[in-house]
């Protein structure tokens, strides 16, 4: 055998290695590879930005309208929009061509169709009367399997659908803030105020019950008296898509994983998992919105654990192969101990006390298969279906050349123009969106019909 033969790892010369090994790196390596990154970031972010440097969501053509949008025959829906002139009439980028609609304009036709349309037709959509909006937590402490993608094309499908959507980024990355083209300068623009106030509000409560007894009251520093005077609509920012809001994530929002440790050892009373969900409803988010999509960090840290105890509805992406399969299972583990300990240790105290014991409880917990090749991995998309059951959802996330393209291009499925593909081509690509969507709207409408069905009976 030659040596042109031998793999690649044989007749290495150390000289040459240490000659391309460059200086030993420190500290302020990481600096300089983090500016590069920043660097880099901001080039790739600019594509799909206006002038101004805000992110732009494309139009919508008349046949994507008629066919994904608004349940309408496209003849009928140019007739309408020639009987009412005041409605959008989209514009033409040239003579005879098709109309191009913004999503606020298309939002407005299906209220139009909603009000005037016929009422055998699903023109709005479907969410109880007063009930409040569905909190979603997508999670999973193993990186790579489509998380944030997940989250984010379903906040985006959900937003085509008529919802009024908010999303929360937890992840320091900040891969979904990116995503929306949010600005966030520091960690008084993420969440982390929102949970110092819960805290502070704690404190306070309980510093009065420290005067009542004749107590000195523990100081509130700058931080608390800070976040004190903060609610969810200071943080929440408006995003490049007419009905989704955001609020976003950047590196210092890691800091909340050290910080809340240190209140919960200061105040033991401290319900730390309902920071998160108990600040939102108290500021009124799930009657200002639909549904918000809650996008948490790759570990069970104290961010995890407050997004998913807010959370009505687990979802939980993975891989079709082994190591997937068995790292999601390992994080079903570490949920059940860490809510089963924070039950048990809360419920200590209740019996005690004679107080309601607590119990955690989701409407629906699913776990979805993302990046799914059916040429490699129908053998173990079965098996994991055959051990999961009920808790897999039915529907596979393909992995196509268009999602590949999109990530490439710095937005998702639903922001790329079929003109730069063709029509079959898209409808292929965003066909797999389109059922994980479906499965989870399924999710979603089976809960509330449920719960209407329960409220109704119980007024009975």
């Amino acid at each position: 055998m030659s040596s042109d033969d031998l793999p690649p790892y044989f007749h290495i010369d150390p000289g040459r290695a240490a000659a391309d090994l460059g200086a030993p790196a420190g500290s302020e390596t990481f600096a300089g590879i983090a500016e590069a990154c920043a660097r880099g970031r901001a080039d790739l972010a600019s594509r799909g930005l206006e002038e101004g440097g805000r992110k732009v969501l494309r139009r919508f053509s008349t046949w994507e309208i008629t066919k994904y949008l608004i349940p309408v025959a496209p003849a009928h829906f140019r007739r309408v929009l020639r009987q009412n002139p005041d409605l959008p009439q989209g514009i033409t980028e040239s003579d005879g061509g098709a109309k191009w609609f913004t999503l606020d304009e298309v939002l407005k036709l299906r209220a139009h169709f909603g009000a005037e349309g016929s009422k055998a037709k699903e023109y709005l959509p479907y969410r109880p009367a007063g009930a409040p909006a569905k909190m979603v937590a997508v999670a999973n402490f193993k990186g790579g399997v489509g998380k944030t993608s997940t989250a984010a094309h379903l906040a985006m499908s959900a937003a085509l659908d008529g919802y009024r959507v908010l999303v929360v980024d937890l992840d320091s990355q900040g891969s979904m803030t990116s995503i929306f083209g949010g600005r966030v300068e520091d960690e008084w623009q993420t969440v982390f105020p929102l949970l110092a106030r819960h805290y502070a509000l704690h404190l306070r409560a309980e510093n009065q019950r420290r005067i009542d007894r004749g107590e000195a009251p523990q100081p509130l520093d700058e931080t608390l008296s800070e976040a004190l005077n903060i609610r969810a609509a200071d943080v929440i920012q408006t995003t490049h898509w007419p009905n989704i809001d955001l609020i976003g994530a950047q590196l210092n929002l890691y800091w909340s994983e050290f910080q809340v440790p240190v209140w919960r050892m200061a105040a033991r009373g401290w319900k730390l998992w309902d920071a998160l969900g108990e600040t939102l409803a108290a500021d009124g988010i799930l009657d200002a919105y639909d549904l918000v999509f809650l996008d948490t960090p790759p570990a069970l840290g104290y961010l995890t654990i407050n997004g998913l105890a807010a959370a009505d509805i687990l979802l939980v992406p993975l891989g079709a192969s082994f190591l997937e399969f068995d790292s999601t299972g390992r994080f079903f583990d570490m949920l059940h101990q860490t809510f089963a300990s924070i039950e048990e240790g809360e419920n200590m105290a209740a019996r005690a006390l004679g107080r309601p014991e607590l119990a955690f409880e989701w409407d629906a917990v699913r776990a979805v298969v993302t990046r799914y090749d059916s040429g490699q991995q129908a053998e173990m998309a079965a098996l994991i279906q055959a051990y999961l059951g009920r808790t897999l959802s039915p529907y596979r996330q393909d992995f196509t050349a268009l999602i590949g393209q999109a990530g490439e291009q710095v937005h998702g499925i639903y922001e790329a123009d079929y003109r730069d593909f063709n029509r079959d081509t898209y409808a292929r690509g965003r066909a797999t969106f389109d059922e994980t969507y479906a499965a989870f709207k399924r999710l979603l409408l089976g809960i509330w019909h449920r719960e209407t069905q329960a409220g109704t009976a119980a007024a009975e």
